[in-house]
């Protein structure tokens, strides 16, 4: 019995210092876990910030009208006009022309945001040129600017920011963020690609390009083709938003800096995705709509002022611009 109590108390001894051992272990594994999280944290930020400042570029000819700038990191709400320009398409490297025009606009209040394609065909002045085109020739005679000065007198709102990509890119965008999920509107064959009404699959880039490129064979013809493109702009914008995308931001980082161009700095991008991301999981779709008319044996989109009136309130209204 005298034995046993021994063995107890030298059992009693030895169970602090082991646990004293353990909790040393324990939190030496904290601290290695904290330094490689932080190590990650400052090798993405790093790789980011590297990655934003080369596919920055500021509009120096744009028109502000706006009284003063608008300020994405009180989360006021505001405007992205998106351009699909065709430089790097079938081999092109010239200037191109945006055959790609959308603008949206985000309002961080009621957590929406709003797409509104314009037809590349729309027949309006020309900003800075002094002459009557179709819109998509305004990034072919003055670039960047020239198209949101167009675009901002067209539908008489200010274009905040603008986010251009070149058709290859929207492919590997796609492929970056692991596929996009796309419900097709109707049953079609396109290049090597056949789609189905009512089927819902995960498209690839080279597949989701195809399926936003096909114009012909759609009952609607190019209001059709818009609709697949915003159907794929929201997708990606929704899959950019989840955490299988962060962690593989690589990828996503690369696609960017080889086929973007963006007057967003790096502190806007952050702000709008701790502020505005559930935005966009709640998109509005909108189709500023026109009918064809020829002038001079060339084939335009003519948009009567009612149409333009009532997507311009609209987008007021989201803009809460009085």
């Amino acid at each position: 019995m005298a034995e046993s109590r021994s063995r107890a108390r030298k059992n009693s001894n030895k169970s602090p210092q082991k646990k004293k051992k353990g909790l040393k272990i324990g939190l030496l594994i904290l601290v290695v876990l904290l330094a490689i999280f932080g190590l990650f944290i400052w090798k993405v930020y790093s790789d980011v910030t590297g990655t934003t400042e080369k596919i920055y570029k500021n509009v120096d000819d744009k028109e502000e009208v706006r009284n003063k700038p608008v300020s994405i990191d009180k989360s006021e709400s505001f405007s992205v006009l998106m351009l699909g320009v065709d430089t790097g398409d079938l081999g092109r490297t010239e200037q191109g022309r945006s055959d790609t025009i959308m603008v949206m606009t985000i309002n961080p209040k009621t957590n929406t945001s709003k797409i509104v394609s314009i037809p590349r065909d729309t027949y309006t002045e020309i900003v800075g040129k002094g002459t009557m085109d179709k819109i998509n020739h305004a990034y072919a005679f003055g670039g960047t600017a020239m198209s949101m000065n167009t675009v901002q007198k067209l539908l008489d709102i200010p274009i905040d920011y603008y986010v251009e990509v070149n058709m290859q890119g929207i492919q590997d965008i796609v492929d970056a963020v692991g596929g996009v999920e796309i419900t097709s509107p109707l049953t079609f064959d396109y290049e090597e690609y056949s789609f189905t009404k009512g089927e819902t699959k995960i498209f690839d880039g080279s597949k989701a390009l195809a399926f936003s490129r096909m114009r012909y064979d759609d009952p609607e013809g190019d209001y059709g083709r818009q609709k697949r493109q915003r159907q794929v702009l929201e997708a990606i914008v929704k899959k950019a938003a989840t955490f299988s995308t962060i962690t593989n931001y690589k990828d996503v980082l690369g696609t960017m800096e080889n086929n973007m161009q963006t007057n967003l700095a790096f502190e806007d991008m952050v702000d709008i995705f701790s502020k505005y991301r559930s935005a966009a999981s709640n998109i509005e779709q909108i189709q500023l709509a026109g009918s064809g008319v020829m002038l001079n044996n060339i084939s335009y989109q003519q948009i009567s002022d009612q149409e333009l009136n009532r997507v311009s309130t609209l987008l007021k209204e989201h803009l809460e611009i009085d």
